[in-house]
C-alpha cells in the first residue's frame, strides 16, 4: 500500500499554526483599516468543473485583485473563490455560515469575515477545545452529525473534504437538516472525467477517493432525496488535469457543487 504522508507530525503542525496565525493576523488587519468597501468577486458558475490551470490561475490572480489572502495550494483558490462567490450572491453579508470539515487556517471563513460576515462556524473532528478567531468559531464536531439545531445555517461549505472517508449520504442528509429553506450547500471535491488507478493509495487514514462521473451522480441523486436541488450547470469534461497531489503523484482536477435547500 502507498501511504501518504500523514497530516500529524511536530513540524507539519508548527508550520500550520504559523499559517494559521499570519492568516488571521492578516485578516484583523486588512479589517481594521479604512477605505472603500471590498468589491464583490466576479461571477462565477456556482457549480463547476476546474477544466484547465489557467482558471485556477485566474482565481489566484482575482483573490489579489480583491486582497483576499491567498491559499497556499493555489488551485484550491478556484474551488473556495467559487465557494464565497455564491455564498455572497445568494445568502448575503448578513448570513450565517458552516464550513464543514474546516481548518482553521483554510480560506472561506476568513474570506467571508472580510466581507463582513459575522456568524461563521467552522467544525471538524480534529478540533479540540473550541477556538476564535476574529470572532469565528472553531469547533468539535462531526460533518455527518453536528449537533446544531434544525435550520441553524443559511449556507453550509464543505471544501476538498468528502473525498476523505466521509459518508456521503449522512453527510448530505445532516446538510439538508441544519440548512434552512432556501439555503446553499456548496461542495467541492477531488474529481476526473477518467480517474486514475488509486489501488493501493490512502491518506488521513482513509483510501485515496477521485470522484468519477458516476459517482458526481449519485451524488447528486442521494442529494435530491433530501431536499437539495443543484444550482446551475451539471458537467463533467476538462481539457487538462491542473491538480497535482505531490504527497500520492496523482493527477486530477476539481468539481465545484451547487444545491439549493428546497
Amino acid at each position: 500500500m502507498a501511504e501518504a504522508n500523514p497530516p500529524g507530525g511536530v513540524g507539519l503542525a508548527a508550520a500550520k499554526r504559523v499559517v494559521e496565525h499570519a492568516l488571521w493576523a492578516r485578516v484583523r488587519v486588512q479589517r481594521a483599516l479604512p477605505g472603500r468597501d471590498r468589491p464583490a468577486p466576479a461571477p462565477m458558475p456556482p457549480t463547476d468543473v476546474l477544466r484547465t490551470a489557467a482558471q485556477w490561475r485566474a482565481a489566484a490572480a482575482e483573490c489579489r485583485r480583491l486582497r483576499l489572502p491567498l491559499h497556499w495550494d493555489r488551485p484550491k483558490n478556484w474551488d473556495a473563490l467559487g465557494a464565497v462567490a455564491t455564498v455572497l450572491d445568494v445568502v448575503g453579508r448578513d448570513g450565517s455560515v458552516l464550513d464543514a470539515g474546516s481548518a482553521r487556517y483554510s480560506s472561506v471563513l476568513p474570506w467571508l469575515r472580510l466581507y463582513g460576515l459575522t456568524d461563521l462556524v467552522g467544525n471538524n473532528l480534529e478540533f479540540g477545545a473550541e477556538v476564535r478567531r476574529d470572532g469565528v468559531r472553531f469547533q468539535y464536531g462531526d460533518i455527518t452529525s453536528t449537533g446544531f439545531p434544525h435550520g441553524r445555517f443559511d449556507a453550509v461549505t464543505c471544501m476538498s473534504v468528502i473525498e476523505h472517508g466521509v459518508p456521503v449520504g449522512p453527510f448530505l442528509a445532516e446538510s439538508a437538516r441544519i440548512l434552512r429553506p432556501g439555503g446553499l450547500l456548496v461542495i467541492s471535491t477531488d474529481y476526473d472525467q477518467d480517474p486514475p488507478d488509486v489501488s493501493g493509495h490512502r491518506a488521513y487514514g482513509q483510501p485515496v477517493r477521485i470522484f468519477s462521473p458516476a459517482g458526481i451522480r449519485e451524488l447528486v441523486e442521494i442529494a435530491g432525496t433530501h431536499g437539495l436541488k443543484i444550482r446551475g450547470e451539471l458537467t463533467f469534461d476538462h481539457s487538462e488535469r491542473p491538480v497535482h497531489w505531490k504527497r500520492t503523484g496523482l493527477d486530477y482536477t476539481f468539481i465545484r457543487l451547487a444545491f439549493d435547500r428546497v
